[in-house]
């Protein structure tokens, strides 16, 4: 470290050296406590040797006057206004082989110096009393007697005023855009607070420009400009707010990520450039990125001078908490800097409000999935039984169609074919299918896990929530099994009395029985393989949701001229209504059929070990090989088929379950880790009434469980 001081050219804006020099402070093998240590003893070396430390101060001024500021505030750690495909492609290029540098600009100057992706977590690791110590030495360095005053501070300045003019022009034009004013039209109802935000910022940076030149004794506070920011992002949550109920997309979420983005970083460049008396003292409250900590104001002495000083001119109170920004936002621009080539970080920041309305929409679907009495058991019995009727014709279908010998494609099809559509007819003759219900409930489940005010979770509410869930699913399983076994016995005796043979042969039958044993064969692996297809279902239903709200699909049907030609009037109108409100539901089913009907094909063609195994298919297999074998089967072999088919079923529920209860709580930042509040809220609930924890309460006596926790 000290022979590449010795080496430094004050007058030299070749960025080696300091990238030699930050070399050294960069602990190796992640050995976080080098760098603190190196940076404290940079410190002490250049407090000891002033001269030293003011030729690394006119290397650095030299560097920066060097370069364009500009890109390095209004670009880095802010999404580009290209959209989110466009970004995700340019990201993975950029991944394998990232774009050429321009030593022109400060930004890839910082590319070259923090090349390492893990740089930012060392930087942060140093605390601040360091760095800002660092800092001081560096910048209160006594100059030789013929040094001229640099233009550190001045060029800066102008860098994060030209970053403020672009950052507002962003602004200004994704608060136009057109998917902006179709989710929130109220906006061309009065003038756009982005356009007049853009207009307050022109303003401003003119009243600067003429303090700058000396024809000003100092510009206004940027008060109006704040409150035209605070009316922007107004705006933005009141979108994210109406996507709940009126739908979003990858594109509007983007477009809305980037405007935050914008307007955070915008708020954080007028703080440091601020000089009027407003900005003395203490940072506002809404800059909640400051960190405002004892060790950081224990080391900010009083008499310190403002981070942005005009040249000749000092500031008339210190701005210590100016300097705390200017730290926090320095160690900002290096983590976003280290990570903007991840792709994990894109999705995460645009992600989130798309999965938040997935889940939502597949919540509000949950609820029908979700028995509040014994009367609505009944009625969930009820459609559950019709769908095992359903499923019973599949399962015959499925067999015939194996018969027929066709190619693997082709055969993966017509399977695909005989699910999907089953599966859609169940939904549109409202029954259910008891394996769907998990990848709806457990969003329901997550979306009512807080109180009332969102601050805690309610244990006691959550249980009798899953309380209802489990007794629903309990009910609906045994509608489907209990209904499609006889289903497929009967199919199995009227094929062999119709056509004289079994509809499977002994072969074939004990083929079906090996399927779902759970102890010599991976059938709970394949279970779980269809577990995560049912998840996977309830994904794409609570997708096709939300995009039916945020197209209006159900206008956009009853626009159809030739569809009201076809049908009438009432008809298409009947018909907009029912593809508005059920696309989720038959997009879902549509796409578990495929998923259901590939699995097998694909790990053949592959090579891998993969299918599926279905709890309502089993049973209709089961009852299948019963009358295949004429009846004569052992105990030991009807005992493992009912285990079989018993496991089957409750691995398709927890996997599914497990799944959809993670990405509800992901999506709305819920960290759930006391889940023995939740085991003892059940108990109580078990141990008052046990009957009713299985079967439901009656219908006119629905029990108040939460006044009985209160101790009543």
């Amino acid at each position: 470290m000290l022979d590449i001081l010795e080496r430094i050219d004050p007058r030299s804006d070749s960025i080696d050296l300091l990238v030699d020099l930050v070399d050294c402070m960069r602990p190796r093998r992640r050995h976080i406590g080098h760098a603190r240590a190196a940076v404290r003893t940079l410190t002490q070396l250049l407090r000891g040797n002033p001269a030293q430390a003011w030729a690394l101060r006119s290397y650095i001024v030299t560097l920066l006057e060097k370069r364009r500021h500009t890109s390095l505030y209004s670009d880095i750690g802010i999404l580009s206004n290209d959209g989110f495909f466009t970004e995700l492609k340019r990201r993975v290029a950029w991944r394998l082989l990232p774009p050429a540098l321009d030593d022109l600009y400060l930004s890839d100057a910082l590319d070259q110096v923090l090349y390492a992706e893990e740089d930012h977590r060392w930087i942060r690791s140093v605390p601040d009393a360091d760095w800002l110590a660092l800092f001081d030495v560096v910048a209160d360095a006594p100059p030789p007697e013929d040094a001229s005053p640099d233009r550190a501070r001045l060029v800066t300045t102008m860098g994060m005023l030209d970053a403020i003019r672009t950052l507002s022009c962003r602004v200004c034009a994704l608060g136009l855009e057109p998917r902006l004013v179709h989710s929130y039209s109220e906006i061309e109802d009065f003038d756009s607070p982005f356009l007049m935000q853009n207009i307050e910022v022109n303003q401003y940076l003119d009243q600067y420009g003429r303090y700058l030149e000396g024809g000003l004794a100092r510009p206004e506070d940027p008060r109006h400009l704040l409150v035209m920011l605070d009316q922007c992002e107004e705006v933005v949550a009141k979108i994210r707010r109406n996507s709940l109920s009126f739908g979003t997309s990858v594109a509007l979420t983007y477009v809305l990520v980037a405007i935050t983005q914008s307007i955070d970083r915008l708020r954080k460049l007028l703080f440091l450039v601020d000089v009027s008396e407003s900005a003395v003292g203490v940072a506002p409250p809404s800059l909640p990125f400051l960190r405002e900590t004892s060790e950081a104001a224990a080391i900010v002495p009083s008499e310190n001078r403002a981070l942005v000083t005009i040249p000749g001119q000092e500031a008339a109170q210190p701005l210590s908490a100016q300097r705390a920004a200017a730290l926090a936002l320095a160690q900002e621009l290096v983590e976003a800097h280290n990570t903007k080539y991840r792709v994990l970080g894109l999705f995460r920041d645009n992600i989130h409000l798309l999965a938040r309305n997935v889940t939502e929409n597949a919540s509000r679907t949950g609820e029908h999935y979700i028995a509040e009495s014994r009367a609505q058991l009944r009625h969930m019995f009820n459609a559950a039984a019709g769908a095992g009727f359903i499923v019973g014709f599949m399962a015959m279908f499925k067999i015939l169609l194996g018969y027929l010998r066709a190619a693997p494609l082709v055969e993966a099809f017509l399977f695909s074919m005989n699910y999907s559509l089953g599966f859609m007819l169940v939904h549109m003759l409202r029954w259910t299918i008891a394996t769907k219900q998990p990848a709806m409930t457990a969003q329901r489940i997550a979306a009512g896990l807080h109180t009332p005010d969102g601050r805690s979770i309610d244990f006691d509410r959550m249980a009798e929530l899953v309380n209802k869930v489990f007794r629903t699913q309990i009910v609906a399983v045994l509608g489907n099994v209990v209904v499609a076994f006889p289903t497929a016995l009967v199919i199995a005796v009227a094929y062999q009395q119709m056509m004289g043979k079994h509809l499977v042969s002994p072969d074939k039958a004990l083929h079906l029985l090996h399927d779902i044993d759970p102890i010599h064969t991976p059938a709970l692996f394949y279970a779980a393989v269809a577990g995560v297809w049912l998840f996977v279902a309830g994904l794409i239903s609570g997708y096709y949701d939300n995009k039916a709200l945020y197209t209006r699909m159900g206008q956009r049907v009853r626009q159809l001229r030739w569809l009201g030609t076809l049908l009438g009037t009432e008809r298409r109108a009947r018909l907009s209504h029912y593809v508005e409100n059920n696309l989720g539901g038959l997009m879902g089913n549509f796409f578990f059929g495929i998923l259901l009907g590939t699995t097998g094909t694909v790990g053949y063609l592959v090579g891998l070990p993969l299918d599926i195994r279905h709890v309502t298919f089993s049973t209709a297999n089961f009852a299948t090989a019963l009358v295949g074998l004429d009846y004569r089967m052992s105990f030991e072999m009807v005992a493992n088929a009912v285990l079989g088919v018993a496991l089957i079923g409750a691995v398709n529920l927890l996997v599914s379950f497990s799944l959809a209860l993670w990405v509800a709580l992901r999506a709305r930042n819920i960290q759930f880790k006391r889940s023995i509040l939740l085991l003892r809220a059940l108990g109580r609930r078990f141990a008052y009434a046990p009957i009713d924890f299985f079967i439901g309460p009656r219908d006119a006596d629905i029990i108040d469980i939460p006044e009985f926790h209160k101790g009543k």
